[in-house]
């Protein structure tokens, strides 16, 4: 008999994987969590019936989010993932041999002991003595530091459930305070082809705090449509403006100096989401 997870995207679209195996399932104080062996994408995080990442496709949204501000920062020392309970931004960060602390802050201590038993390739440097792992609410972490860090990354899940918090003005505008005087942040924000409004919504709320805002894209082919989107905020340093020389060679498979400048360059309708067209 075939075993198959099917995720419905959207009320009108879903994916689906062959499944060799299920590790493991589980409701815990915040969502349900499964870890599914599938044919094609092998080991895999599901939360609330969503795909979070895999082992054949997560080094695309892990290093995205981390390597592009990371080398906007001309400088970055003390950084801080909101989310990410599996530790792959965290892996990616410390990569960087200038960060000297990286906080990955998770709501659901869950997820990180489930990705520390079945996605080590993944939660690898949660351990990195640089490391710090605290099981809290994002939003009230924020809250709580104030001018502090040089990067902050919202690796969040979906606007559902405990990350709604995680898109709005007040919360941006408290990533603000956390961050130094000349601080950047990025945060997850979907896709373009089925998130259309909160893309459009966000960008205005982060151009509202931030004198510099910008969009940027790429594949992750498990996300909805395939196209995703993070978007960045900072306070002084613009990621088309980087010296070239500046952005390092690092063991990537997804990320390299071509990539950094390239993946701002937006189609024609998603400038017209964020009103650029």
């Amino acid at each position: 008999m075939e075993l198959w997870f099917t995720e419905r995207q959207t009320q009108d679209m879903a994916i689906t994987c062959k499944v060799i195996k299920t590790h493991h399932v589980e409701k815990s104080e915040f969502q349900e969590i499964s870890l599914l062996e599938t044919k094609q994408f092998g080991r895999m995080l599901v939360l609330d019936h969503a795909i979070q990442t895999t082992i054949e496709d997560e080094f695309i949204y892990h290093e995205m989010i981390t390597h592009v501000p990371l080398f906007t920062h001309p400088d970055p020392k003390k950084v801080a993932v909101i989310g990410g309970g599996d530790g792959g931004a965290i892996r990616e960060a410390l990569k960087h041999p200038g960060i000297e602390k990286a906080y990955l802050v998770e709501i659901d201590g869950r997820v990180v002991e489930v990705s520390r038993e079945y996605l080590p390739e993944i939660s690898c440097a949660l351990d990195d003595e640089r490391a710090e792992v605290l099981i809290e609410d994002g939003i009230k972490f924020i809250k709580e530091h104030k001018d502090e860090f040089d990067v902050i990354m919202v690796d969040s899940t979906d606007p559902v459930g405990p990350a709604v918090g995680l898109f709005t003005g007040d919360f941006y505008r408290n990533i603000f305070e956390a961050l130094k005087e000349d601080g950047l942040f990025v945060a997850q924000t979907e896709s373009p082809f089925y998130n259309k409004l909160l893309i459009s919504q966000v960008f205005s709320e982060i151009s509202s705090v931030f004198p510099i805002t910008k969009l940027y894209l790429y594949s992750v082919p498990t996300y909805p449509s395939g196209l995703w989107s993070f978007t960045m905020g900072s306070k002084k340093y613009d990621p088309l403006k980087v010296p070239r020389d500046r952005i390092q060679k690092l063991d990537t498979r997804y990320y390299n100096d071509q990539i950094h400048y390239a993946c701002f360059s937006l189609p024609e309708f998603v400038k017209k989401i964020i009103g650029q067209e």
